[in-house]
């Protein structure tokens, strides 16, 4: 069912009202992710995977107050370009539709309106957690909305940036699978794994899909579908760690905190890599487009 108080794109909409497969992507890679253009490109080789696997794609923003599933590539363009962009997650939408701000879409905040909309497949690159001990408490929205929103995110596990084993408590605690697509530990994001299992092993799109059906069915919230970053692609764990060492200590120096901490580090370590994480953060967004695809036919 689509929430009145939404708009969508003629096709998204179109896709809903037909129960054809749409996935969801979130707008917060594109206006705080990622640099330009690499942030457009990416945006766009996501939708077209989408495509390509049988789903119709839904890139999902607040666009100047209005919640909105399914952006057209002049928003895209745009946003991908905008300066200033409010980031918003599901805290903070009420403020953005309120106050009429161009908003990018966090995971929870993405997840909250693909559910609003009907939208049971969200792709992102990887979600948030429980920061390390530099941020003691700072614990993502993105955990609490998996354990209320009956979304499927499919993602490269959480960022390499954080404390993963408390985030994958914290998952467990609330009653939140994680699926590890082909693999029997988490993803750890640009680095393959993080040597933690994971609550589930999937093999294919298909057990991925009766897994997260029969977890809604039960009465059970969102669930998490986590695959490994593309091996041509995937960072050596020993290299990230220098890199977010000296990342972090660059933060703490600046008194970078909260929801800045994230963009800051993530923009750090691509200058500290010489562009790789860049490139397999690209990589990664683009399987997991292409994976969510998949599911969502099934699930159709």
């Amino acid at each position: 069912m689509f929430a009145p108080w939404l708009t969508g794109s003629a096709e998204v909409v179109a896709a809903l009202a037909a129960g054809r497969p749409v996935v969801a992507l979130e707008s917060t890679l594109i206006a705080h992710g990622l640099p330009w253009p690499t942030n457009l490109d990416t945006a766009r080789e996501a939708e077209a995977v989408v495509r390509a696997a049988g789903a119709v794609p839904a890139t999902i923003a607040i666009w100047h107050g209005v919640p909105t599933v399914g952006l057209s590539d002049e928003q895209i363009v745009e946003l991908a370009q905008a300066k200033g962009v409010f980031k918003a997650s599901r805290r903070d939408i009420g403020a953005a539709v309120g106050l009429k701000r161009l908003a990018a879409t966090t995971v929870s905040a993405t997840m909250a309106l693909a559910h609003a909309a009907g939208v049971r497949v969200f792709a992102t690159g990887g979600i948030g957690g429980a920061h390390r001990e530099e941020e003691p408490f700072d614990i993502s929205a993105d955990l609490t909305e998996l354990s209320r929103t009956p979304v499927l995110v499919v993602c490269a596990g959480a960022k390499s940036i954080l404390d993963l084993p408390r985030t994958l408590e914290i998952l467990e605690t609330w009653g939140v699978p994680v699926m590890g697509y082909r693999t029997e530990e988490f993803p750890a994001f640009y680095v393959s794994v993080a040597k933690i299992p994971v609550s589930c092993r999937v093999e294919t799109a298909s057990e991925a899909a009766a897994v997260f059906a029969a977890h809604v069915q039960m009465g059970g919230a969102g669930a998490v579908l986590a695959r490994t970053c593309p091996d041509e692609a995937v960072i050596p764990a020993a290299e990230f760690h220098e890199w977010l060492c000296e990342a972090e200590q660059d933060a703490q120096e600046a008194r970078v905190s909260g929801p800045r901490i994230t963009p800051f580090l993530l923009k750090r370590l691509a200058e500290l890599s010489g562009g790789r994480t860049l490139i397999a953060n690209r990589a990664l967004i683009v399987a997991n487009a292409r994976l969510a695809a998949e599911v969502a036919v099934e699930l159709a």
